[in-house]
Formats: C-alpha cells, sequence, structure tokens
C-alpha cells in the first residue's frame, strides 16, 4: 500500500472493486469483445454499487469521495483485460457525467446526473467530428436558437458509447462567426427525432461501442443548454485535464498488469535448460519497463493529488498522457514479445491488450498535439486558465 496516497479505506474499496469485477464482469468479457455490446445489466450493477458516483455530491446519489478512489477504479477495471469495457465505463462516469455535474442546473442533474449514478441512463460526450479530430476549435457542429429551441445540425465521430447510450452531451457552435467563443454544450435525449448513429469497427477496444453520430435539425429544448451561452470551449479545455490524466493512469496500469503477467510466464517458460527470467537481455528490459512504469505511476499519483486539491493541471496531465501512453505501448509491445508465438495468439492476453494500448497516442488528444500544447506553454509561456464562473 501507498500510503502517501492511499489509506487503508482506500484498500479496502480496492479489493472489493477487484472481487466485484472477477465475479461480475470478467465470465462475460469475452462474449462482449465478440459482440461489441455490454448488456445493460452490468451498468445497474455498477449503479447498484456506487461505482458511477465515486466523486459525485451526495444530493444526487453520490458518495463525494476523494479522485484517489477513481484512480483505483481506473487501474482495477485495466486488469480485467478489456480496454472497450473499462472505457464504456469511465467514458460514461468521468466524460459525459462530469459535465453534467460541472455545467448541469438542478433540473439537468436531478433527471440525467442522478440516473447516471444509478447505470439506469448511460450518457455519451460528443466532441470529435469527422473533420476535426484534435482540433476542437474548428468544430462544424452548430446548433441555431429558433424561439424556446435550438436546432442541431451536424456531426461526431469516434463517441465512446454513441450508440447505445440514453443521452448524448453534445458540443455545438451558437454563434459560429465567434470561432470557439461561440461554442456550447447540451444535453440530449438519444430519442430525440434526427439523431442517428452507426457502430464503427476498430482495431481494439472492440467491447465498447463507438460510433458515428448525425444530427438532423434536432430540436433541443433552450432549458438543456449546459452553463453559459458561448462558453463550450473553455468548459471542455477544463475537463481535458481529468481525460487526459485518466488516459495516463489507464496507460500506467494496464502495463504493470502485463509486466506481471509476464513475469510469472517468465517464471514457468523454460528454454535451453532454464527459465528465461534468467537471461540477461530479458532482465534487463524488464528492468527498463519497471523502473519507466513506476516513475509513471508516481507522476500520475502526484498529478491526481493537485488535481482532487483543485489545482489546475493542464500541463501535467498533457504530460501524464503523453510519456505514460508511450510507456505502455513500448513495454506492452515487449512484454508480448516475451511471449515469443503465444504472445501472437489470441487466447493469451498480449494480444488483446497491445490492440487495446493502441488508442492511447490517439484518443483524447493525440500526442502530437500534446506536445505542441506543452510546448507552447514551457517555451511561449502560455497560459491556460479555468472557465469562469
Amino acid at each position: 500500500m501507498n500510503s502517501t496516497y492511499f489509506t487503508e479505506e482506500h484498500e479496502h474499496f480496492r479489493k472489493s472493486f477487484r472481487d466485484f469485477l472477477h465475479k461480475e464482469v470478467v465470465p462475460y468479457v469475452d462474449k462482449w469483445e465478440k459482440t461489441g455490446t455490454i448488456e445493460r445489466f452490468i451498468w445497474e450493477k455498477f449503479g447498484e454499487m456506487g461505482y458511477f458516483g465515486l466523486n459525485y455530491p451526495e444530493e444526487y446519489g453520490g458518495l463525494d469521495l476523494d479522485l484517489f478512489y477513481t484512480v483505483i477504479f481506473l487501474e482495477e477495471l485495466q486488469r480485467i483485460n478489456s480496454g472497450g469495457f473499462a472505457a464504456a465505463m469511465w467514458a460514461h462516469a468521468y466524460l459525459a457525467m462530469t459535465h453534467l455535474n460541472k455545467e448541469g442546473d438542478d433540473r439537468i442533474k436531478k433527471e440525467y446526473l442522478a440516473p447516471s449514478i444509478t447505470g439506469e441512463k448511460i450518457g455519451c460526450l460528443c466532441i470529435t467530428e469527422p473533420f476535426g479530430g484534435s482540433d476542437v476549435a474548428g468544430m462544424k457542429s452548430t446548433a441555431v436558437k429558433k424561439g424556446d429551441k435550438y436546432i442541431l445540425n451536424g456531426s461526431k465521430t469516434f463517441i465512446t458509447n454513441g450508440v447505445y447510450s440514453d443521452y448524448l452531451v453534445v458540443a455545438a457552435k451558437t454563434s459560429p462567426e465567434k470561432g470557439n467563443k461561440g461554442m456550447s454544450i447540451f444535453v440530449v435525449d438519444r430519442d430525440t427525432p434526427g439523431i442517428s448513429a452507426t457502430k464503427l469497427d476498430k482495431l481494439g477496444w472492440r467491447a465498447s461501442d463507438t460510433g458515428e453520430i448525425a444530427f438532423n435539425d434536432v430540436e433541443i429544448p433552450a432549458e438543456n443548454l449546459m452553463g453559459e451561452e458561448g462558453q463550450g470551449f473553455p468548459y471542455i479545455m477544463q475537463h481535458f485535464a481529468l481525460e487526459r490524466l485518466i488516459m495516463g493512469i489507464n496507460a500506467h496500469a494496464r502495463t504493470e498488469y502485463a509486466l506481471e503477467y509476464t513475469l510469472e510466464y517468465m517464471s514457468e517458460r523454460t528454454a535451453f535448460g532454464k527459465t528465461i527470467d534468467k537471461f540477461q537481455a530479458l532482465r534487463h528490459k524488464i528492468a527498463d519497463i519497471a523502473s519507466e512504469v513506476e516513475m509513471a505511476k508516481q507522476f500520475n499519483y502526484a498529478v491526481a493529488k493537485q488535481l482532487d486539491e483543485g489545482h489546475y493541471v493542464v500541463k501535467e496531465a498533457s504530460m501524464s498522457k503523453l510519456l505514460s501512453t508511450k510507456i505502455a505501448d513500448e513495454g506492452i509491445n515487449s512484454c508480448l514479445q516475451f511471449l515469443g508465438g503465444y504472445g501472437y495468439m489470441e487466447e493469451y492476453p498480449l494480444a488483446r491488450m497491445l490492440r487495446d494500448s493502441r488508442l492511447g497516442p490517439i484518443g483524447g488528444g493525440t500526442s502530437e498535439i500534446l506536445r505542441e500544447i506543452i510546448a507552447k506553454m514551457i517555451i511561449d509561456k502560455k497560459e491556460y486558465k479555468p472557465a469562469a464562473r
């Protein structure tokens, strides 16, 4: 136990959540990986156990716990080796629900946040567009005010939970002429006329439903605007720090799990009369991977502590995702190599883990974009500030 960040209560939670995942989720993972559909019952079980409400207000059914319960939630999800299942859970709990909690009014929180905490409603966050991935400011979707409604038109892509969710948190330009200062955030019911979704076929994260979504003259009640009109861009930027830290934590956790599995395999696999964990070339590579993972993990914990204390950690969270996902890709690739031909077989965990890990340097801001954000802060002295409240 790392007593710097985790208490005895945290560790009790880790054990109980790990037991829950092995009992309630692991038996279904292979099925969900094949079908690309996570059955609704598991969302409700997560809700019953309070796992979606860890850091949300008690007023709406949450537990209002510190961020290290979320760190444990993320780490343990990586250990069941389904990046898609993990993504579906945290995209609901920390992408869609974060906007509901931070920008939604009391009515929205009662109608959407509370049932999201219980697992009765599933959400998705719709920002990325077919012609503007990391370029959020270049968004083309529009929401034009017309009386007491907004008319939404446009499309989104690569949206986790984009096909089977019950509501969508959507970013669109309410004043396109103002560029990124004319963007707003809405919550939209899935069954609203004019919404259509297509499931995408992916290399990894196969258990999750990733969708391309089209909006054709979708009427949104004006009361479903979240926060202030025109403040969507700073809201998005503000929450990107959490998303990037989440992906950094995911990366160190899956690499740590890959390393544990590989070490066990190496202690049993023999070649030339001895177990392969006795060969110096392999031992030294393991030492490199373990050192990098430990550095990433300790940095990620430190950033989580800052975020939990209310600090604005755009630079640190960007660094977390940039380096942790790179370490994960390289480390898991090496672990697969240590298994030889078995690493390439689907019945062993490294093949899926390698596919799932590959999204790390892409989703939530590509590594190339993150390097430019970090460079702007370090070289150009650019300051990113929280959205005004």
